[in-house]
């Protein structure tokens, strides 16, 4: 009974010393937002199908994470997530030391997800954009245009 009862105790004041502090702060995942507008739209990460905008998901923090949003009569939007190192690895580096920076390492938790949040702000296919400063006129060519859409004008080769 006393050999177990020392074994706990020993177990339980040198086991923080097996974690790290990126791994006790914020874990080996991260919570990322992701949203569009119009909202709606199709999520894939990593050719996985997630759901529709907006969402949330939890994606593990050791890998980069291709996000793809796509709704029906908008061009499609793609991103990449990138990790960056995670602040908190540097306490391991001063209270920690190289335990906790390889289990930080091992569990992907020295790093975190950026960015935090994903706002697609997708694009009607066929529109044009057209924009006017004073004394310039810039014109916008589409290949699509909307049935909807009225005739202004037509360029001639001349």
């Amino acid at each position: 009974m006393k050999k177990t009862l020392v074994t706990a105790l020993l177990l339980g004041a040198i086991a923080p010393c097996f974690t790290g502090c990126a791994t006790i702060m914020d874990g080996s995942s991260q919570t990322v937002g992701i949203s569009s507008t119009p909202s709606g739209a199709l999520v894939t990460v990593d050719g996985r199908t997630i759901g529709n905008t907006p969402l949330t998901i939890d994606l593990k923090r050791k890998d980069n994470h291709t996000v793809k949003i796509a709704l029906d009569g908008y061009h499609p939007y793609e991103m990449t997530l990138i990790k960056k190192t995670n602040s908190w690895v540097w306490g391991n580096i001063v209270f920690g030391g190289l335990i906790g920076l390889v289990v930080d390492a091992a569990s992907g938790s020295m790093y975190k997800l950026t960015p935090e949040q994903v706002n697609a702000e997708l694009r009607n296919n066929g529109n044009a954009a057209v924009n006017t400063n004073e004394n310039t006129i810039m014109v916008a060519v589409t290949l699509n245009p909307q049935d909807s859409w009225q005739k202004i004008g037509e360029l001639k080769h001349l």
